[in-house]
């Protein structure tokens, strides 16, 4: 009677006993990436809240009030329209950024990430900061996108209006976060795509319409 002969081929480990497949590791890294940012945005959210600032919150409140709708933005286009020339183009070309960066952030943005407003009653944001919270998703902050949009834009065009329209821009950016109604990251991000408004915007200028010389010499 014969032996069964030895199996000679070389063993080789299934995938369950030998190193765990790495396919998925850049996914999780991104995704553990993706968990600092937001605790780091969840932290920035809870140290602004918890900050006392009472001889800002007034102001604050109502500059994000008024910032509804992009109101600023639009009543500083009515002014510099007034005053013809560059001005008026500055204002032409900072409204149609502004219409870009207002449906970015609202048509895809938000329905795209679908982030969920912050918990300001949970954070304790004290009742003097309150504006309504808005309804819709947080990310990103259209406010924020709409006023960088026009700043941005205008700047271009019209130097001198650089400084302290991007000075309006930060403050009703900041004031957001300040109300509660946005995580930092959504503002951040709304500057973003704010930028990349007014760039679209500028190109469009440039290449159409009665102020294109005006806005290619910017």
């Amino acid at each position: 009677m014969n032996e069964p002969t030895p199996d000679r081929t070389p063993h080789t480990a299934s995938p369950t006993e030998g190193e765990t497949p790495r396919a998925g590791a850049p996914w999780r890294t991104v995704r553990a990436v993706l968990s600092d940012l937001r605790a780091v945005d969840g932290a920035l959210y809870a140290a602004v809240a918890a900050t006392p600032t009472p001889t800002l919150d007034r102001t604050l409140r109502r500059l994000s009030h008024t910032a509804d709708h992009s109101k600023i933005s639009l009543s500083v286009a009515a002014a510099l329209a007034l005053l013809g020339g560059r001005a008026r183009t500055a204002a032409v070309v900072g409204v149609g950024a502004v219409a870009v960066a207002s449906a970015s952030a609202n048509l895809l943005g938000k329905r795209l990430v679908r982030r969920a407003r912050p918990d300001r009653e949970a954070a304790r944001v004290t009742v003097d900061r309150h504006v309504p919270m808005p309804t819709s998703a947080s990310f990103p902050s259209g406010h924020t996108a709409s006023a960088v949009a026009f700043a941005t834009a205008v700047g271009v065009v019209l130097p001198p209006a650089a400084f302290p329209l991007g000075i309006l821009a930060s403050a009703v950016g900041y004031s957001r976060v300040h109300t509660g109604v946005h995580y930092p990251g959504d503002v951040a991000a709304g500057a973003v795509l704010g930028m990349a408004s007014a760039a679209a915007a500028l190109a469009v200028a440039r290449a159409t319409g009665p102020g294109a010389r005006l806005a290619a010499r910017a």
